[in-house]
């Protein structure tokens, strides 16, 4: 890496985010996504998918993020931005790319406060004044509804008080949130570790499909999300260029090595008995909260208190700072113009106000169609790799445009990493399966409605940031969604199973490189890419 001069501080206009947030703070923003509820549920719910072939689950899904994390780690540098993930491809694909990759980067942060709630509500069932919280198919109650929207309102309510507490309540969360995990993996490996458990009722009892449909389904693509933050604070970082590459690819290597010691010390604690009837009817006493349950029934009682405990400190922090990033996001896009103005609006702490209080709104909505927890992660992962899928094609229409503007990280074997990393989350956003792409294709037209008629009215209004539509440019992207939702109707996961395994999987692949280079070789052409560019760095300055 590069050193570079720290950016100056924008004005303070009540339109300006401020730089208080240094490389700890950004790198533990990441880390303290990665590490919420999925750590708590994600082991449990990939080795009932796919038995002890999870870990090759969990090791399939750390490959696929660390390899959007590269392209991402680059792109953050080069680009240090509020709402970076939202931003990308709007520099290189113009106005309705930059708006659909905007809207899938806000509905998947905007629906991640509620799942850690429901993880939160669903492990404290585990206390006799909360039992009544959650009815046994895991949906709210009328009164853990309530608690849900006390505890959206609570996340609202800290990030009101800025940035820089916020960093520094989220600073001492994480090291918390590292610190429970770690003690669990190596407590539970000395003391109760059974190595034929993980041969003796078959280490792949559900093939190949089985290892795949975890990823997705299980919740560890959704456990390894959240390298992004680091990103989408870019406008309130010291020092962003240096940062940015160090915080995304630091937290992705601490994340991914837990969650895979997690695995392979819970499959190897369990009891025989609780998988005697195979790994699809796992069950042991307090099950519905799988880390403390298990540490009860084999008898390490202290170790279950404090897993209470973090069950409810490690989610609340993710939904914490998924809350800030869902207002910056926010931010970003009335910055590029999809939104309208009143997001841009910051009060005395620098806090966008108006996209916090729409992230609490959007939140209690999400208890309604998604009420339990396994619901909320399917259809968040399958929005959140959708959003990661613009940085590869903005990657590789950067490289081939601008080949020599200023990269404070340059990352190797780019030009091959970036459609391996396209076809990847194209075969994430698969496994996810039908019954859970249908409902995002309703979301997904749901925001050109509301984006598309505020980018219309902006038009109609002559408003000076309304954007460019550059049809030309995104003509790709209509194909590469309604192909993704006809290949998954057609397919064996969740779908009419018309196509067979593998076969599926090599369609979805050469599909995904048709796409990547079609939109490489539409891209806009570099007096239009650096025009947006400059547009955006404008308007972060603090103009219009």
């Amino acid at each position: 890496m590069s050193t570079t001069t720290k950016l100056p501080a924008p004005p303070a206009t009540g339109r300006s985010l401020k730089r208080h947030v240094g490389l700890i703070g950004l790198m533990w923003a990441s880390v303290g996504s990665i590490i919420g509820s999925g750590w708590l549920y994600g082991a449990k719910n990939a080795v009932v998918a796919a038995g002890p072939a999870a870990i090759i689950s969990w090791g399939v899904g750390a490959v696929a993020i660390v390899l959007l994390a590269l392209v991402h780690a680059e792109l953050g540098g080069m680009f240090p931005v509020a709402g970076g993930t939202a931003r990308y491809p709007h520099y290189v694909f113009g106005g309705l790319a930059g708006m659909s990759f905007g809207w899938f980067s806000w509905l998947q942060a905007a629906t991640v406060a509620p799942i850690e709630v429901e993880a939160m509500i669903g492990y404290a069932g585990h206390w006799s004044f909360a039992s009544g919280f959650q009815n046994a198919d895991g949906t709210l109650t009328a009164s853990g509804l309530l608690v849900a929207v006390f505890l959206m309102a609570f996340f609202v309510a800290i990030n009101f008080l800025g940035v820089r507490v916020l960093a520094h309540a989220n600073s001492a969360t994480t090291w918390w949130k590292i610190f429970v995990p770690l003690v669990t993996i190596f407590a539970v490996a000395l003391t109760h570790f059974h190595s034929s458990n993980f041969t003796s009722h078959g280490f792949a009892p559900f093939g190949a499909k089985g290892v795949l449909a975890a990823i997705s389904t299980s919740g560890i693509i959704f456990a390894l999300l959240g390298f992004e933050q680091a990103i989408q604070l870019a406008g309130e970082s010291k020092n962003p260029k240096r940062d940015i590459p160090r915080a995304v690819l630091g937290s992705v290597a601490i994340g991914s090595t837990i969650y895979v010691l997690l695995q392979v010390a819970y499959i190897g604690a369990l009891p025989g008995a609780s998988f005697a009837k195979g790994w699809a009817n796992l069950a042991y006493a307090g099950i519905s909260g799988p880390w403390a349950g298990l540490a009860s029934v084999i008898g390490m009682g202290l170790l279950a208190k404090v897993l209470f405990l973090d069950a409810v400190i490690s989610p609340a922090g993710t939904g914490l700072i998924y809350t800030t990033s869902t207002s910056r996001i926010s931010y970003g896009l009335a910055r590029n113009g999809y939104a309208p103005e009143a997001f841009e609006k910051t009060g005395e702490q620098g806090v966008p106000w108006f996209g916090l209080a729409l992230s609490f709104v959007v939140g209690v909505i999400c208890f309604l169609p998604f009420p339990s927890w396994q619901q909320l992660v399917s259809f968040i992962t399958s929005a959140s790799v959708l959003m990661y899928a613009g940085a590869p094609l903005a990657y590789g229409a950067l490289r081939k445009q601008l080949p020599n503007r200023e990269r404070p990280y340059r990352l190797p074997f780019g030009q091959i990493i970036s459609p391996v990393s396209f076809v990847v989350a194209s075969l994430i956003i698969y496994w996810s399966g039908w019954e859970t792409l249908w409902r995002l294709g309703i979301a997904i037209v749901l925001g050109y409605a509301l984006l598309g008629g505020y980018a219309w009215y902006a038009h109609s209004a002559n408003k000076p940031n309304a954007p460019r539509m550059d049809w030309k440019s995104a003509q790709w992207l209509p194909v590469y969604l309604v192909g993704l939702g006809i290949i998954s109707w057609q397919g064996g996961f969740g779908g009419e199973s018309h196509i067979g395994l593998w076969v599926d999987m090599g369609i979805i692949a050469a599909f995904s490189l048709g796409i990547y280079y079609w939109a490489v070789n539409t891209s806009l052409k570099t007096a239009a890419i650096e025009r947006n560019i400059e547009d955006v760095e404008v308007v972060d300055a603090g103009g219009h």
